[in-house]
């Protein structure tokens, strides 16, 4: 395991477009086998959490952002996982056992597959977990942390740096530049393939 801090990509930017394979499709009623970007069009904010099932930092929030995650959607927020690790070298986050992990911890997001990792280098994600916000144009407003927690400091996980943001954006419209990054375990690039 390699702690890897997010590069903190520049405000402003767009979400790029994708089109994955959805492991839990049940978890909406949208008809299909993928999930694409243009189909949370009507979220009022939209957040991408780049993560995988055996990292011990995904691990040590994931309870929480499912928590998290349900609070928000209420509010019109769409939260989308994505997995980027390669499944041939890390087969325990392959296709099937992100299905699995997503009916055991009863995710509300979807949780999309990036079999060719192109996503994850769309978004310059680095880590896992690695957390991206959009506003309602689908611009960046923050990227960075879920809360100071972590399996080494310590502490129980409860997103309060992805609160603060997303309640931000909701009521102003506007999230503080003050962002700390996201640490984890790198993504785990196919050979040959990892961001130059």
């Amino acid at each position: 395991m390699a702690l890897t801090e997010s590069i903190m990509e520049e405000l402003g930017q767009t979400a790029p477009a994708f089109e994955l394979p959805i492991a839990n499709p049940s978890v909406d009623d949208r008809a299909g086998d993928t999930r694409a970007l243009s189909d949370f069009d009507d979220a009022e904010a939209l957040v991408i959490v780049f993560m995988c099932n055996h990292c011990p930092y995904v691990q040590h929030i994931e309870d929480a952002l499912v928590d998290v995650a349900r609070s928000y959607q209420a509010r019109g927020v769409q939260f989308v996982g994505i997995c980027s690790n390669d499944p041939e070298q890390y087969p325990q986050d392959n296709f099937e056992a992100m299905a699995q992990r997503a009916e055991a911890h009863n995710y509300s997001f979807p949780y999309l597959h990036d079999p060719t990792q192109a996503v994850a280098k769309a978004y310059g994600a680095v880590c896992t977990p690695d957390i991206f916000v959009y506003d309602a144009d689908r611009t960046l407003v923050y990227r960075g942390r879920f809360d100071e927690t972590s399996p080494k400091r310590g502490g129980a996980a409860h997103g309060g740096d992805l609160k603060a943001a997303l309640d931000d954006l909701l009521e102003t419209g506007t999230v503080s530049a003050d962002q700390k990054p996201s640490m984890g375990c790198n993504i785990k690039w196919a050979p040959g393939n990892a961001p130059a």
